[in-house]
């Protein structure tokens, strides 16, 4: 199974957030938000362009089912913010359970860092963590189902640095599924709005 199938089928997240948050928050979804969300994930698949040859059922269902706790995390994330719950006060036990789970593999398997990878990771725990607080007050303070299409947005922040850090140039049907990507996000900003 190639790294962009399992990519695609975590890209699920937005479908469940959806639904999860029809079924746990009562928040009614119309048409034109799921179709959306739809034309969003059409989007990601040209980026992605992925191939079925090599399709193997454990990492498929690894996919799906990380795409579904994305969904699951984003919803639950909105039902604490409803409940009053602040947003450092959520990041903060979600960034202590995933040190936690984390900790075994770094106990058992330690290896030295050099001062380049201290950067790299200080870096990038910087990034996530202001990641983790914007999403976490996205969706303390606007509905699920009109955050959730912004989601594949990270695809093209991730084609955009494997560009600048890489020298990666994406193909044609990637430039138009990022532009299909920014119009449904851009439309999505002005319905709601």
């Amino acid at each position: 199974l190639a790294l962009s199938d399992a990519s695609m089928l975590n890209k699920m997240s937005p479908f469940f957030v959806i639904v999860f948050s029809a079924l746990f928050l009562r928040e009614r979804t119309n048409l034109i938000q799921t179709l959306a969300v739809v034309v969003a994930f059409a989007g990601s698949l040209l980026i992605i362009k992925p191939t079925f040859s090599n399709l193997d059922l454990v990492p498929s269902l690894l996919g799906f089912i990380g795409g579904m706790g994305a969904g699951a995390a984003y919803t639950a994330v909105r039902w604490l913010g409803l409940r009053g719950e602040k947003g450092p006060y959520i990041v903060f036990f979600f960034s202590g359970f995933s040190c936690l789970v984390t900790l075994p593999f770094l106990i058992f398997d330690f290896h030295y860092m050099t001062l380049q990878q201290w950067l790299i990771l200080i870096g990038a725990g910087l990034a996530a963590a202001g990641g983790q607080f914007s999403i976490t007050a996205a969706y303390k303070f606007a509905p699920a189902k009109e955050i959730s299409v912004y989601d594949y947005s990270q695809i093209i922040f991730s084609a955009l640095l494997g560009f600048l850090m890489f020298s990666q140039l994406p193909d044609i049907w990637s430039f138009i599924g990022y532009i299909v990507i920014c119009t449904v996000g851009i439309a999505m900003f002005i319905y709601n709005n």
